[in-house]
């Protein structure tokens, strides 16, 4: 049986990574801790666009800031992840039921196949 969460960030982290940019920008975080002016050598949109996205990734908890004099540094905190995780945790186990069970039957499939020959 599937249960939806009910957190109040489950809602925004989906939202955070559901876009491409996003997603992105998380990957370059993951290798560390980055200031925007870096991160928006990797992409062909603007600043103040990337700027948004990092708000956004804020907002979800997936993203922190901090200050080092004027820079701005930008990390992963992916503890929201975990939400999404445990959410398609059960997706993961009903689809590895249900290709094992396309496994056994194309496993049968092909011994029949071979009887026939």
């Amino acid at each position: 049986m599937f249960v939806m969460a009910t957190t109040t960030t489950f809602p925004d982290v989906f939202h955070a990574i559901a876009d491409g940019n996003r997603r992105k920008l998380m990957d370059l975080l993951g290798t560390g801790e980055k200031p925007v002016q870096e991160l928006v050598r990797h992409f062909d949109i603007s600043f103040a666009a990337i700027s948004q996205h990092l708000n956004v990734l804020r907002a979800a908890g997936l993203v922190s800031r901090r200050a080092e004099g004027r820079k701005r540094l930008y990390r992963v905190t992916p503890t929201a992840l975990r939400e999404v995780h445990d959410w398609t945790e059960q997706y993961r186990e009903f689809w590895q039921g249900r290709l094992d069970e396309l496994g056994r039957y194309l496993e049968r499939q092909e011994a029949e196949d071979k009887k026939g020959d």
